[in-house]
């Protein structure tokens, strides 16, 4: 189950108190009640785009999400997505299991 993203105020307290406050993890997670990890995500990928805090505060929340959760882009080659309907009747007849329908599309 995907985990719920962090709201920007959020995400701008973590940058602030670990890029100029220079706070923990642990204590950053305690005032924000956030996880240890959440925070650290969080500073990762703002270090990963090259963002530190005055580059932060000038931009606005639209810019700041845009560049911290921006999704990498699909490859050229992209796979089809399976036709699910088709995979649920099939898999409720006898005898058929998923791996018999993955060696059927392989072929």
């Amino acid at each position: 189950m995907a985990t719920k993203r962090l709201s920007m105020r959020q995400t701008r307290e973590i940058l602030r108190q670990r890029l100029l406050l220079h706070r923990s993890y642990r204590e950053i997670g305690l005032s924000l009640s956030v996880s240890v990890g959440a925070a650290a995500n969080a500073v990762a990928r703002a270090q990963a785009q090259g963002l530190d805090w005055t580059t932060i505060q000038a931009l606005t929340d639209d810019v700041v999400e845009a560049q911290l959760y921006r999704r990498a882009p699909l490859p050229s080659g992209e796979r089809p997505v399976p036709d699910c309907v088709y995979l649920h009747t099939e898999l409720h007849k006898p005898g058929v299991t998923l791996e018999l329908l993955h060696l059927e599309y392989l072929e």
